[in-house]
């Protein structure tokens, strides 16, 4: 039996599936296939999900079928390394090529998997298939991640993340050489309008901001330090893709597809270097370094020689 809402100004002009998402608290994609599956209607109508619905609008939504649970499989990661552990929290160096926990549309290893396979028992905190996850990596991303162990580890990490009081060092290699060679961009991300799976600067996107320091410059990139004051889904790769510098390796923001063959690049060139915190439950000042994985640190030979 399908539901009626009225939209009001804040749903007023928006996508359909961003509507229903928000209506009925579940994701975009979620409510893209209510709209695939025909839905979704005002009046006689049968909206798509890139139509926009209007102030006043007796939007008719049927219920989404439930989705299959997400569930945590243990499964081996050899290359993923754990570099800190106590009784209530983990910090792994994770590879690239492993997601942070299961997610629709991918059946690779995930790092609660590979914890889960060498006897480490995360929070139960969170969404099922999210629990103990505190932050997250981008599959293609490789670097420093902590997980929660203890419950109340993971209420205040969350915190800690909330109130920009973790310390998140990234290094990447950009297209190009920025001007000025140290500064911030402070501009809003939300999703992009037209892909799914990509996000953009947006006027009524979130509040991001990204501190960057130039390296080292080489003929047609940059080595840069990377200090995140917010987190957003692909924040640096948004941003520095909206300044016209692409990370190098990373097509899908626009980055030059023949230069990353060229240095031998398969992913975006990107590295979660270090962590500085504040340990949840002893108060003491914690700070952990990894070094750049094969991939990446052959690139920088390259460039270098």
């Amino acid at each position: 039996m399908s539901n009626t809402f009225f939209i009001d100004e804040s749903l007023a002009g928006e996508r359909v599936d961003t509507a229903i998402a928000r209506l009925l608290g579940i994701s975009r994609s979620a409510a893209a296939e209510v709209c695939e599956a025909g839905g979704a209607r005002v009046g006689r109508k049968t909206l798509s999900k890139s139509d926009r619905v209007s102030f006043d609008d007796q939007l008719q939504i049927d219920p989404p079928k439930p989705a299959a649970a997400l569930k945590v499989t243990a499964t081996p990661v050899d290359d993923l390394l754990v570099i800190y552990q106590d009784d209530d929290l983990v910090i792994v160096d994770k590879p690239a090529g492993v997601v942070a926990h299961p997610t629709v549309g991918f059946e690779g290893p995930t790092v609660a998997g590979a914890l889960l396979a060498i006897g480490i028992q995360l929070s139960t905190s969170g969404a099922q298939e999210r629990q103990g996850i505190v932050q997250r990596l981008d599959v293609g991303t490789s670097g420093l991640m902590m997980l929660a162990k203890s419950e109340l580890a993971y209420s205040r990490l969350k915190q800690a993340f909330r109130d920009r009081t973790v310390k998140k060092i990234y290094h990447t290699i950009i297209q190009g050489h920025p001007d000025p060679m140290e500064g911030t961009f402070d501009a809003p991300i939300g999703r992009h309008p037209k892909s799914e799976f990509k996000f953009a600067v947006l006027e009524d996107g979130k509040p991001s901001v990204t501190h960057y320091k130039a390296l080292e410059l080489f003929a047609a990139v940059a080595l840069c330090e990377v200090n995140l004051e917010t987190g957003r889904t692909h924040q640096i790769r948004v941003h520095f893709s909206a300044f016209k510098h692409p990370l190098l390796g990373d097509t899908m923001y626009g980055a030059d597809p023949t230069l990353a063959k060229k240095l031998g690049v398969g992913r975006q060139w990107l590295h979660a270097k270090e962590l500085g915190f504040t340990h949840p439950i002893t108060g003491e000042q914690m700070h952990l370094v990894s070094d750049y994985p094969k991939d990446l640190a052959d690139v920088l030979v390259k460039l270098r020689s």
